[in-house]
């Protein structure tokens, strides 16, 4: 398994400078769509005005990409009743509002945008993934109607505290890498939870899991967490990422029978013994990382050869 981004949205050529010259709107540029059309995608075409494009007639559209384009109102989607699938990845916009009529829509992508409010959502209750990656955001707020989101994806922005998240029972994945959160908190509710990624915060400790008995991954790399702790209650985790982090021993772990990838890269653990310990029994365990530990920089010549006498059941050592 391939160390994870913060999200699958994280990764965009977000300079326009290079692009072809800005070209006049008018209705050619849908002229060979017809009016019955399901699917429509008009992206990198450096659009700015979306009411210009008489997207009033597309009745049946169920699916709609404006990627990166220099969009910076939302507007003209008032009739399109039936589009479950709306896509604004890389624009302008500074405001979320004229989406209340979308009633169907399942997929939202508002990604690298210039948004720092979540507002005016409160419609759409279909909605199941819901992107607001690399945006201006500092408060997660105005969700509660989204009884049925499935996906949240927020990484990249000001976010400092995990909150009003309650009534989202049916998320079962929250991306929050690269925010300025310090503690795991109010998650309570999340029982349905399936992958957290809080990757590049600010975290200290690992706590507040206790309610996410569903947890199967978990990526807290690049914090500053002190120690492996508080997976009590997360005995489905088949994934742990704690790469960069000040972690001195492997511990507190030796009851997740689950356990298939343990990423420990670049933290201070030393002893070999607790390999043994804490992971050797573990027999659904097939993946661990621990190189830029003192383990595998004191032991070099050894080190591999080590821990797959400790673990033998292991499949992939580091990335060989």
């Amino acid at each position: 398994m391939s160390e994870p981004m913060i999200s699958d949205h994280s990764e965009v050529d977000n300079d326009h400078e290079n692009e072809t010259p800005e070209t006049d709107q008018d209705d050619n540029i849908l002229g060979e769509y017809e009016d019955d059309t399901e699917e429509i995608e008009l992206s990198h075409l450096r659009i700015k005005d979306l009411s210009s494009l008489d997207l009033a007639r597309f009745q049946n559209l169920k699916k709609l990409c404006f990627r990166q384009n220099l969009i910076t109102k939302i507007e003209g989607f008032e009739t399109m009743t039936n589009l479950e699938d709306l896509d604004l990845y890389d624009n302008r916009i500074s405001y979320i509002e004229n989406l209340e009529m979308l009633k169907n829509l399942t997929s939202l992508d508002l990604s690298y945008n210039k948004i720092k409010v979540i507002e005016n959502l409160d419609e759409l209750t279909c909605l199941k993934n819901l992107y607001f990656v690399q945006n201006k955001i500092t408060i997660i707020q105005n969700l509660d109607s989204l009884v049925n989101l499935f996906n949240l994806e927020l990484g990249g922005n000001r976010i400092r505290v995990i909150e009003n998240l309650d009534m989202l029972v049916n998320l079962e994945q929250l991306w929050l890498g690269k925010n300025k959160i310090t503690e795991l908190q109010n998650m309570e509710n999340l029982r349905n939870l399936k992958i957290l990624s809080i990757q590049s915060n600010r975290l200290t400790q690992i706590k507040g899991l206790e309610g996410l008995i569903n947890l199967e991954e978990i990526y807290l790399s690049h914090n500053g967490i002190n120690e492996l702790e508080g997976f009590e209650n997360n005995m489905k985790l088949r994934v742990i990422d704690i790469s960069n982090n000040n972690i001195k021993k492997i511990e507190n772990i030796s009851h997740l029978e689950n356990l298939e990838e343990f990423w420990a890269s670049n933290n201070y653990i030393s002893d070999f013994e607790e390999l043994s310990s804490q992971l050797s029994h573990l027999k659904k365990l097939t993946t661990v990382y621990f190189e830029g530990n003192p383990l595998q920089k004191e032991h070099q010549s050894l080190y591999r050869l080590k821990v797959k006498t400790y673990l033998p059941q292991l499949i992939q050592i580091d990335a060989t």
